[in-house]
């Protein structure tokens, strides 16, 4: 955690999470940036795990990422590294090589290929990456790996985060009953493009990595890819997800085999992704944008995000006041079909504006009772298709700019 900030209001409790077979947590403090505290974290699967993953669209991708969309095409993992600090990013030939020697260093002690060690690194951007330091401490961590140690992993991980974030669900797989869980970081640069921040997601089901892939990259559409807290697209965004194949389900032939274990796996992914909206960088309220009545799906997401990261909307609700017409600005400029005279807008499930005008009637006290609340929500309906979308975000505060007004220092 970043010094001296506050948990967020908005905080859920990590949950218990019991060990899942096949894979063990170790943490350590490799002082790359923070003093301490852990921020290494190396996660070791056993042989045969299969794995996907989906990564940031920012043009200006970190070292770990490329090295893992390069090894992504085995299909396979045996390790994990993931440090907190520095992301390295804009690193050149230094960065890549240094990524290459956490890989190895994992790969040495867990007794497999680097090509089989996954690599993920948030912190700060441009700085030199001291690879030198997680090889330091691999040896005391391949030494101290315990299945139990997800809230463990869950702390190490963080930078601005002011909570810790994880989530676990079962299913059944031809009758045999499989655990999701997973872990996630983020607070601030978010604003998700195929995936989000750093997000490590394991079961113990056999599932091919095939299948595996495409349930994820479905999945990351309506939570991570739903959700923005400033409109920036980090340069490290990475989802992986593990499948250790412990549980012994038998061989998935069907697709409607995994229905169940697919529900889980979405309903992890919604729960990691609306707690890094909830530790949002100075963030007081959640706030849920739901967007109906466009031409398609696709364009009431976008609307729903034009909405989501308006400035003057999201500030608006951190000042509780009951300002539609910013909302409307925001409709506008999205760039979607929209028609003034069709638009509706509500707030706390009060419709405040409808048919190109305010409500006959309109009273404002309970949508001003709505916005002192912690849990916004905010309705459109444009009048025009049958498109609906989903996205949320939270209000922008002073917090936002004395977080990271003063990142570096």
């Amino acid at each position: 955690m970043a010094k001296d900030l506050p948990v967020s209001p908005l905080a859920v409790p990590l949950p218990e999470l019991p060990a899942i077979g096949g894979v063990r947590f170790a943490t350590a403090a490799a002082g790359i940036r923070y003093r301490g505290r852990d921020d290494v974290l190396l996660a070791s699967f056993a042989p045969g795990t299969t794995v996907a993953g989906v990564f940031t669209r920012n043009k200006c991708p970190g070292a770990p990422v490329t090295w893992c969309r390069d090894i992504l095409p085995g299909g396979t993992a045996r390790g994990l590294v993931v440090n907190a600090g520095n992301a390295n990013v804009f690193n050149g030939a230094a960065g890549a090589a240094a990524a290459r020697l956490s890989a190895e260093a994992a790969a040495r002690t867990l007794g497999c290929a680097p090509e089989q060690v996954f690599l993920a690194s948030t912190g700060v951007i441009g700085e030199p990456m001291p690879a030198e330091r997680i090889v330091a401490v691999m040896d005391g961590l391949a030494a101290d790996l315990a299945p139990e140690r997800w809230a463990q992993a869950a702390r190490a991980i963080m930078t601005t985060d002011t909570f810790p974030k994880a989530s676990t669900r079962t299913a059944k797989i031809g009758g045999v009953e499989v655990r999701i869980s997973g872990i996630a970081k983020g607070s601030g640069m978010i604003a998700p493009d195929m995936a989000t921040m750093l997000a490590f997601i394991v079961t113990d089901a056999a599932v091919p990595a095939a299948t595996l892939q495409a349930l994820l990259r479905r999945g990351v559409g309506p939570s991570f890819n739903s959700i923005t807290v400033d409109s920036d697209t980090s340069t490290s965004d990475t989802v992986l997800l593990f499948a250790t194949g412990a549980a012994g389900n038998p061989p998935v032939e069907d697709a409607r085999d995994l229905a169940a274990f697919r529900r889980a796996l979405n309903a992890v992914l919604h729960d990691l992704a609306l707690m890094v909206v909830r530790d949002g960088e100075g963030a007081r309220k959640l706030i849920e944008i739901n967007v109906a009545g466009a031409v398609s799906a696709r364009s009431a997401r976008r609307i729903g995000l034009a909405i989501a990261n308006s400035p003057l909307v999201k500030t608006a609700v951190a000042g509780e006041d009951a300002n539609w017409g910013r909302i409307v600005m925001a409709v506008g400029k999205s760039g979607e079909p929209a028609d003034r005279d069709r638009l509706a807008v509500a707030i706390g499930g009060v419709w405040m504006a409808r048919d190109g005008r305010v409500v006959e009637g309109y009273d404002e006290a309970p949508v001003v009772a709505h916005m002192r609340g912690s849990d916004i929500r905010i309705d459109v309906d444009l009048g025009l298709g049958r498109g609906r979308g989903r996205v949320w975000t939270c209000d922008l505060t002073h917090g936002y700019i004395d977080i990271n007004g003063s990142y570096r220092s």
